[in-house]
């Protein structure tokens, strides 16, 4: 049986995909935007990760973009990418690189999208850097994840990539990646996949989510978790401390404007914790997601609204 948030998460996703909602949030709603997005521009993204790293947080960083109509589009991308690793390296703060394939051109060409990744792992690797590949829709899984297996294959081993706990095929995934080295970030998954592929109930998916962080734990191999989820967070306490398992084996992964006094909290417990910190003007797809998530975050963008 369906639950009121999963309703309100379909209902928002679909709401969110209709063009004149998409032109009127992005005319009007850009102010209510910057909850989540920390800053227009690379230098104001560098300076909130430096803030996040005073309280013990570390970062990683994305601009905005996915689903690009022009392959020269990803050649702006990738070498804002560049940019941004050198930032990085020069501001001298705790930050890895996210970004997603499709930015990347990996719907219009495959191959110059894997050259374009190759570019920024291969700078990153230069600057003791790494690169999360995150994961999209479902169309997009089984290429992603041929794609870091074959920047692996080159030596770019500096590269990992995202699994989504709400698929059928992720469990499986899971294991091809811990057996090919392929470092994981382990999230939920916030985008509308068909009953045939994906879980719908929420307890479901969260029962897949905890059998998918005790496998990587079990293996000991480093592991991050990305979640809000306090059933997740206090599962993954609970289960790393009944097993022995150090606290410098896993991360917790929270976003940027959400939970954030959460996340300076179990960093003063001693847990590693890296914020995900997004900017850029291409905010639109992410900002629906991030509202999708929950009532709670559009209760707060409404508020915001009213002040």
């Amino acid at each position: 049986m369906i639950t009121m948030n999963e309703l309100y998460r379909k209902t928002l996703l679909t709401i969110a995909g209709n063009r004149r909602v998409e032109r009127l949030t992005i005319k009007y709603g850009q102010s209510l935007a910057r909850r989540f997005i920390a800053s227009e521009h690379l230098n104001g993204a560098l300076a909130e990760v430096q803030k996040l790293n005073e309280i013990g947080i570390m970062a990683t960083l994305d601009h905005l973009g996915e689903g690009i109509k022009e392959l020269d589009q990803a050649t702006v991308y990738r070498d804002e990418y560049l940019r941004l690793i050198e930032g990085i390296s020069k501001a001298k703060v705790k930050s890895n690189v996210s970004l997603k394939p499709t930015q990347m051109g990996l719907a219009l060409d495959p191959e110059a999208c894997y050259q374009n990744i190759r570019a920024v792992a291969r700078e990153a690797k230069y600057h003791r850097n790494f690169v999360r590949i995150d994961m999209e829709d479902s169309p997009y899984t089984e290429a992603t994840l041929r794609m870091v297996k074959r920047l692996h294959q080159a030596g770019l081993t500096n590269v990992g990539t995202v699994v989504q706990a709400y698929l059928f095929r992720t469990e499986q995934d899971v294991l091809d990646c811990i057996q090919n080295h392929i470092s994981l970030r382990l999230v939920k998954g916030a985008y509308k996949e068909d009953a045939s592929i994906a879980y719908q109930n929420a307890k479901d998916v969260r029962h897949q989510f905890e059998r998918i962080i005790q496998l990587h734990l079990d293996q000991d191999v480093y592991t991050a978790i990305a979640s809000h989820d306090d059933r997740i967070i206090q599962f993954t306490k609970r289960y790393a401390e009944e097993h022995g398992i150090s606290k410098e084996k896993f991360e917790f992964q929270m976003l940027y404007g959400l939970r954030m006094q959460e996340q300076e909290r179990l960093a003063a417990e001693g847990y590693r914790v890296r914020c995900y910190v997004p900017y850029g003007t291409m905010w639109y797809p992410y900002y629906t997601r991030r509202l999708a998530e929950k009532p709670g975050n559009l209760m707060l963008v409404l508020k915001n609204m009213v002040r």
